[in-house]
């Protein structure tokens, strides 16, 4: 379950890093949602197509993945990244974060993920990129 879990991380790393929204948002459960610090709490599709409206394109360089010990398979895994996102406007903002992934006993997909990382550095530096 372990192996199963971080490699569906691996798989949401290199979606994100290809932008591919429909391979983002194919991870996660029908009621599966995201939340984020700048957009709160939204359904996957909705916030992956937001994301995909103010970028233009995203460099992932992964630094360590992390998955629960337990082998119930609503265990939870985590990535800590380097995200090199080019917005709309051709600014580059890098920034380290981790995405925490809780996974749907029966399905095995993405039923929750939370994004963890400093906003106000990137607020000082973009503003508010979603508004």
């Amino acid at each position: 379950m372990k192996e199963q879990r971080l490699a569906a991380v691996r798989r949401y790393l290199d979606c994100l890093h290809r932008s591919d929204i429909e391979g983002l948002i194919s991870l996660f459960a029908p009621e599966g949602f995201v939340v984020s610090p700048f957009l709160g709490t939204m359904h996957a599709r909705p916030f992956f197509e937001k994301l995909a409206q103010s970028s233009t394109r995203s460099v992932i360089t992964p630094i360590e993945l992390f998955a629960g010990s337990s082998d119930e398979p609503c265990a939870r895994a985590a990535a800590y990244f380097r995200y090199d996102w080019t917005l709309k406007d051709g600014q580059v903002v890098t920034f380290k974060c981790m995405d925490v992934f809780e996974f749907e006993p029966v399905s095995g997909l993405f039923g929750a993920m939370t994004i963890l990382y400093d906003t106000h550095p990137i607020r000082e530096q973009v503003g508010d990129k979603y508004a």
